[in-house]
């Protein structure tokens, strides 16, 4: 059976694949760091295994400053993600899942510098991540507990209508 479509626990995926707590919410493990390092001595890119759970809640606002991160769906349910520049400018809900149908992506580009947090949409969702170049924790930051980005987002007025409001 696919794990994509199995009933399966999380837990039974944490352990099958050897995640870890991942500091910004949900599990993780590296699968791979490309040895063939640049002149400054880091990798030119690496890959991990992602799972959020959907009971966890949203993952804690973060962003990578130094790479471009790639998110791959792999299994159980959609994920959304949060995009957001802190500049006023919109904070972009997208999902990543398998139904291109339903405005779902098997992949998103997040942006060097570009703030991000994630949800899962039901019990659990396991993505890749790849990261070029190579991620570094020290390239990363996390946000502090309550921090919101500047920025518009996507509302419904009373009347059903779609218009943009002005968060924070």
């Amino acid at each position: 059976m696919a794990l994509a479509t199995t009933t399966h626990t999380a837990q039974q995926v944490i352990s099958a694949l050897n995640l870890t707590p991942h500091p910004e919410k949900g599990y993780y493990i590296e699968t791979f760091r490309d040895p063939n390092t640049t002149p400054e001595g880091r990798a030119p890119s690496t890959y991990i295994y992602y799972l959020l759970e959907g009971e966890s809640g949203v993952s804690h606002w973060h962003r990578v400053l130094d790479a471009v991160e790639v998110w791959h769906y792999y299994a159980g349910a959609p994920l959304q993600l949060s995009l957001a520049w802190d500049d006023g400018t919109a904070v972009r809900d997208l999902v990543l899942g398998p139904d291109i149908w339903t405005d779902q992506r098997p992949q998103i580009v997040i942006e060097r510098g570009e703030w991000q947090h994630a949800l899962s949409l039901g019990d659990w969702t396991l993505v890749g991540c790849s990261v070029a170049p190579g991620f570094e924790f020290g390239g990363f930051e996390m946000a502090e507990p309550g921090w919101e980005p500047k920025g518009l987002v996507a509302g419904k007025d009373d009347n059903g209508k779609g218009e943009e409001k002005m968060k924070n």
